[in-house]
């Protein structure tokens, strides 16, 4: 039996969605984040030694980070599903756009968090426009340039198919939801990027989706 260690509000719904997808089996044990952190809980130091989700077992085989996972479930379960044949053009997008949600649609998403609670901390007030200053000069100078650069690019791609690698859903949608969930949440996706938004529109409706959502629990990215 699969079993996935879920997080609330984590890219481990993506996990949850692919499951679905290949009707496969299995079980889930929830984390609740710390109210204040926003951190994972101690109990899954005792999965994996980062304490960090989503992690699944499979038997006695433990693996981590999200891109690895759905690589995993879709070569050792999915039975061709979700996986575009090897040595094809649609392979080689669906290796590019797996690793491209984590290795480069994720950072600047994540630095605009960062900066943005920044500015939002309590500090003192002789401090505060300080640290306001130079979190908006960071997020004016690199991070929402990148954001925008890479909306672009993603909305040009999605002009030569349906999907990310290809006129059918693969596991690199599935990798690319969160960073686009993401983005409509806190980055400023809106209609000017109507291809993306026509994207996350066509994943929110699968079946497989919203019984993911309701087995996982509460989702904000999915608002």
């Amino acid at each position: 039996m699969i079993t996935v260690h879920h997080l609330n509000n984590s890219r481990s719904q993506r996990v949850l969605w692919l499951l679905e997808e290949l009707g496969l089996p299995h079980e889930i044990r929830h984390h609740q984040r710390n109210a204040q952190t926003m951190l994972a809980p101690p109990e899954l130091l005792q999965v994996h030694p980062l304490g960090k989700s989503p992690v699944i077992t499979d038997g006695d085989t433990t693996v981590a980070e999200t891109g690895a996972i759905v690589e995993y479930l879709l070569e050792r379960h999915g039975g061709g599903r979700l996986l575009p044949p090897i040595g094809t053009p649609e392979h080689l997008r669906y290796r590019y756009w797996l690793h491209f949600a984590e290795g480069s649609a994720m950072p600047p998403l994540l630095m605009k968090l960062v900066f943005d609670r920044i500015a939002g901390s309590p500090m003192p007030f002789f401090i505060k426009p300080v640290a306001r200053g130079i979190s908006r000069k960071v997020l004016d100078a690199m991070v929402w340039p990148n954001i925008r650069r890479q909306l672009d690019f993603m909305e040009a791609e999605l002009g030569r198919s349906e999907w990310f690698a290809g006129p059918e859903l693969t596991g690199a949608d599935i990798m690319m939801s969160f960073p686009l969930e993401a983005a409509a949440q806190r980055a400023g996706l809106d209609e000017r990027w109507p291809r993306l938004r026509a994207f996350l529109q066509r994943i929110h409706a699968r079946p497989a989706y919203r019984q993911a959502l309701a087995r996982g629990g509460p989702y904000v990215f999915a608002d």
